[in-house]
């Protein structure tokens, strides 16, 4: 499906009467899998914070070095991604099967188009699945049959919530909030040495991150706004990995890593702002399992 087509012959299942994250991320990525509405939000959300399509980008660069220190450097074989958003190049069984052609990936998104898309990308592979769920409700997808044919709970995992930790509000109508969906599944099933990649939108101005925030769940989709600091205090307890949690820019920066796919016309003008200001960003990095 492409940004071209009619919304007539969209699946009944996808949801256009609102925006949803991963059509609006992917479009800020080069991607084509999105409607109207979700450039429309795009729009309105970059006259104030025209820093977005930036750090959409470095939060997919960072997700590639992520994936590639895990794989490497921290010997991890099995990735469980959370709010996997729509398939791009460099996705992350990717990144991982191009450092271990035996890594194993299991993909969890709630927008039912990630299922359709990710489910032809992914015919033809034995190792990598995609399934829809709700990362709030770790017990529910903990329970699928397809992840649990991929990932082994007794071996050390990766659990990654790239871009997506602002989606998860501290008190929610499903689960327990926000901790309860990032640290349920290393706290309780995931044996010691495992590891936690994180990223989210965050601001250091409570005010205006709140501005930001309000904005987009305003639109329907789910935001909360949260300093470096208030991120820190969620992963009490794990072991931060070299150079900790900061700006991902400067997560283990690689120059020569793949490049992406260019940006629509649309958002060419946007490019290279976050060389003049950083009034929201994208910070993350990984943390491990003691």
């Amino acid at each position: 499906m492409s940004s071209n087509d009619a919304t007539d012959t969209a699946d009944t299942a996808i949801p256009l009467d609102r925006p949803t994250s991963a059509r609006a991320y992917g479009w800020m990525l080069g991607g084509k899998d999105n409607y109207a509405i979700d450039r429309e939000i795009i729009l309105q959300v970059l006259k104030g914070f025209p820093e977005c399509v930036d750090i959409a980008r470095q939060n997919r660069q960072f997700l590639y070095r992520a994936v590639r220190y895990l794989v490497q450097e921290a010997g991890i074989h099995q990735f469980l991604d959370l709010g996997c958003g729509l398939p791009t190049d460099n996705n992350v069984h990717e990144v991982a099967q191009r450092f271990d052609p035996n890594a194993r990936v299991a993909y969890v998104d709630i927008d039912p188009i990630v299922l359709a898309h990710g489910r032809a990308l992914l015919a033809d592979q034995q190792s990598t699945t995609v399934i829809t769920a709700d990362m709030r409700d770790p017990d529910a997808l903990l329970a699928d049959p397809d992840v649990r044919r991929l990932i082994d709970f007794d071996e050390p995992l990766a659990v990654l919530f790239l871009s997506v930790g602002h989606h998860l509000k501290d008190v929610d109508s499903v689960g327990s909030g926000a901790r309860h969906a990032l640290r349920h599944i290393l706290d309780t099933v995931a044996p010691s040495s495992s590891y936690l990649a994180f990223s989210q939108v965050v601001s250091d101005d409570a005010a205006l991150g709140a501005q930001f925030a309000a904005q987009l769940d305003g639109a329907g989709i789910p935001w909360q706004n949260r300093t470096p600091r208030e991120v820190d205090a969620l992963f009490d307890g794990l072991e931060a990995i070299e150079p900790g949690l900061r700006n991902v820019i400067d997560w283990r920066p690689d120059p020569d890593q793949p490049p992406l796919e260019p940006v629509p016309d649309q958002l060419v003008s946007f490019v290279g702002v976050t060389d003049r200001r950083t009034v929201v960003y994208e910070y993350g990095g990984i943390l491990r399992k003691p």
